[in-house]
């Protein structure tokens, strides 16, 4: 196959790497720090914490929440695999890096295990901020990349990129905090990027790097396991049967990104097997969620029609109470009492008082919910995968529908790659509504599909003159003479 090469000057690359970088630094550094208490951000900290402190990686407040003593901060913890390592071992490289930070999270751990005052605690969390704008820089020139080779337009490159970074700039909020949403964005942006490089250029290297940054993507994120078999079968049919003449060494290349993902995967589950007993990769992970998701079939009719403007980026904001709950959508806000969230949640730690496990339980469970309500749960997915649509806020209000149209003019004009590219991002929506909730933050790796299909559809219009404005060609002043006439025939 012919070599691949974005035609994008490095110059480029570097500059809009820097404007992106300032930018979401700008953004992220402005919000104020609450604690670190605040959303996902105990689950990291506390396992990064017993990671620095006692040099076990643990399940942190899981563990916590799961003991039937009381936990505190000077018993080593047990290991554990209920998440992946990537994003606590950040924080703790952070930790390591910064003896402020490092107070910070202690003392906040701390605190949450009765052991000091929260009023004492630092807040601060620098290191992790500057590194998530970093990393989020890296992501939009991986992504503006990707929409180069795609398209094969450096406009694009340059289009993408804006229409990226826009969009990841209306979530500077959720990229502020401690969690993994930067990492996860950028670990996917970056995969895609070499996946399609693999795919275009048919190097066994860029596929080794596709099966590295996929195993590193599921050791930040286990559902993305599920990335493994459809990236896999999409690479088939594009090399193997949509691509003319078929490329050599289709299989061999196959083989080679399996075994790259399956050596981390395989790694990390031997791990597993070492520090806790289970030759697994992750556990509870999958029980815990669905457990959580099956309170969202409680939905009345009225809060499932009512979903779809609650939901809409601007007209949610304007119709209901998304801050406080005070409204008939109180359910959806998830620190309301009696919100879907919260009695799922409230339901996990109910079995897991009883039972000590949920793994054991999880398929009778399943089993019992889908034999009662199959049609119920199938259903409900439709507003919550509504309601995950819609990474990038406010800018998704333009990138969606152009994105739908450039799906439409991709399979009009056959242009595969491109929905290939789509397809994993959008298969992860589906799979959040159906096992999950509808929390744009899981989904904002859907932003990359969308800045570039949106990039692709505005560079054809200006290439193609669409958006010019039509100068009516000026009259002659006086009619020409025969002679003038003759002598252009003759020429």
């Amino acid at each position: 196959m012919a070599t691949c090469r974005t035609a994008t000057p490095l110059k480029y690359r570097i500059g809009l790497g820097l404007i992106a970088f300032a930018l979401m630094s700008g953004l992220i550094l402005s919000r104020p720090v609450y604690t670190l208490q605040d959303y996902d951000q105990p689950f990291y900290i506390t396992v990064a914490y017993d990671l620095y402190r006692w040099g076990t990686f643990s399940n942190g407040i899981i563990a916590d929440s799961e003991s039937e003593t009381d936990t505190d901060s000077n018993t080593r913890p047990p290991p554990g695999m209920f998440f992946g390592p990537v994003y606590p071992v950040l924080v703790y490289a952070g930790m390591k890096l910064d003896s402020r930070f490092a107070k910070a999270v202690s003392c906040s751990v701390e605190a949450d295990r009765d052991d000091r005052d929260y009023s004492t605690c630092d807040r601060y969390e620098l290191p992790m901020r500057l590194l998530n704008a970093f990393l989020l820089a890296l992501a939009v020139v991986a992504l503006a990349s990707t929409g180069a080779i795609i398209f094969r337009r450096r406009s694009v490159f340059m289009l993408a990129g804006a229409l990226a970074l826009a969009a990841i700039a209306c979530e500077a909020q959720i990229f502020s905090y401690v969690m993994t949403e930067a990492t996860i964005f950028t670990l996917y942006s970056v995969f895609a990027l070499a996946t399609v490089l693999a795919w275009k250029t048919g190097r066994a290297r860029h596929f080794l790097f596709s099966g590295l940054l996929l195993g590193l993507l599921c050791l930040t994120k286990p559902s993305f396991l599920i990335f493994f078999p459809l990236v896999f079968a999409l690479g088939a049919v594009y090399l193997g049967w949509l691509v003319r003449p078929r490329p050599a060494h289709v299989l061999r290349n196959l083989l080679v990104f399996s075994v790259a993902f399956g050596c981390l995967i395989g790694a990390w589950m031997t791990r597993n097997y070492v520090s806790v007993g289970k030759f697994a990769f992750t556990e509870e992970y999958g029980a815990a969620a669905l457990v959580e998701r099956f309170a969202y079939n409680d939905m009345t009719v009225r809060e499932f029609f009512q979903a779809f403007p609650y939901c809409t980026p601007g007209l949610g904001e304007l119709a209901f109470d998304q801050v406080k709950g005070t409204d008939s959508m109180h359910r959806f806000v998830y620190w309301t009492k009696g919100s879907f969230f919260q009695v799922g949640r409230d339901r996990r730690d109910a079995l897991v008082d009883k039972y000590q496990r949920l793994d054991p339980l999880i398929w009778s469970i399943v089993l019992k919910e889908m034999r009662a309500d199959w049609w119920k749960h199938l259903l409900v997915t439709i507003p919550l995968v509504w309601c995950g649509l819609w990474a990038g806020w406010l800018a998704a209000l333009v990138l969606v529908p152009l994105f739908v149209w450039a799906v439409i003019r991709a399979a009009r004009d056959r242009q595969p790659l491109f929905l290939l590219y789509a397809l994993p991002p959008i298969a992860n929506l589906g799979l959040d509504g159906l096992i999950g909730n509808g929390a744009t933050r899981y989904n904002l790796i859907l932003i990359g599909p969308y800045a570039i299909g949106a990039a692709s559809l505005i560079a054809s219009w200006l290439e193609g003159g669409h958006w010019r404005w039509r100068v009516p060609a000026p009259k002659p002043l006086s009619a020409p003479s025969a002679t003038a006439v003759s002598d252009a025939g003759s020429t």
